[in-house]
């Protein structure tokens, strides 16, 4: 499972942004639930990691979020609250924020493994079942989020309406110049503002993210959970995406 807690950035001197937050989240990814947990911040668990890249990519964006991921156990059965649930992964994404808050790098988000050697303390440890591909999924998140957040208002909007073209004709040819057409500029604009955005590097890479908090999911989850190893083997399905 994945725990993701969203902590505004600078909510001592901005107005409080999560009802607008959440709002967003409802309409990025129907069925997630988040809500607020304390303070200017948001909690929830999700069950897919293409939802937990699609979610710290979009909060990420605006520059407002500082963005914690815990992957790991939750205790069964699920709260009808998130901020009532506990377990290791919800430890884990508190230490995960807690990092996000305090890294040097300039994109603020943090993977932390909620995953356990048997004997040790209840906290997460560097050394823990799926540190490392923890650790691997924060770097290339922290790439693609760097193209997110340098991305001008002018990229943005084309990248969102040439997005929304192909979710309403998958698979169909032409949409850089329907985007075009949409947007009232030549295909040529569109193309050289996808090119300066990132955009293809961006949606090549989103896939590493998603295979590899899979692949920390499956070994956080314990020798008897076959779903968990499951997971570790397979790579993300298009319909994370």
């Amino acid at each position: 499972m994945y725990v993701m807690t969203i902590d505004q950035r600078g909510s001592s001197t901005d107005v409080d942004r999560v009802p607008g937050l959440l709002a967003e989240l409802v309409q990025l990814c129907p069925g997630a639930r988040f809500e607020r947990s304390v303070g200017d911040e948001v909690q929830g668990v999700l069950e897919r990691p293409g939802q937990v890249v699609e979610i710290a990519l979009h909060a990420l964006r605006s520059g407002r979020w500082y963005v914690g991921i815990g992957v790991g156990s939750v205790d069964l059965p699920l709260p009808a609250s998130p901020r009532e649930g506990s377990g290791p992964a919800f430890v884990a994404a508190r230490l995960a924020v807690e990092r996000a808050k305090s890294a040097s790098s300039h994109v603020p988000l943090a993977v932390v493994s909620g995953g356990r050697r048997r004997g040790s303390g209840a906290g997460p440890a560097d050394d823990s079942p799926g540190a490392l591909e923890c650790a691997n999924a924060e770097a290339v998140l922290r790439l693609i989020g760097r193209l997110v957040q340098d991305r001008t208002a002018a990229q943005w909007k084309v990248v969102d309406v040439l997005r929304g073209v192909r979710q309403g004709l998958a698979g169909a040819h032409g949409t850089q110049k329907i985007a075009a057409r949409q947007l009232g500029i030549t295909e040529q604009s569109v193309s050289r503002a996808l090119l300066r955005s990132g955009w293809q590097e961006e949606w090549a890479a989103r896939p590493a993210a998603e295979m590899l908090l899979a692949l920390a999911n499956g070994l956080t989850a314990g020798p008897d959970n076959d779903a968990g190893r499951n997971a570790a083997r397979q790579a993300p399905s298009e319909g994370d995406r």
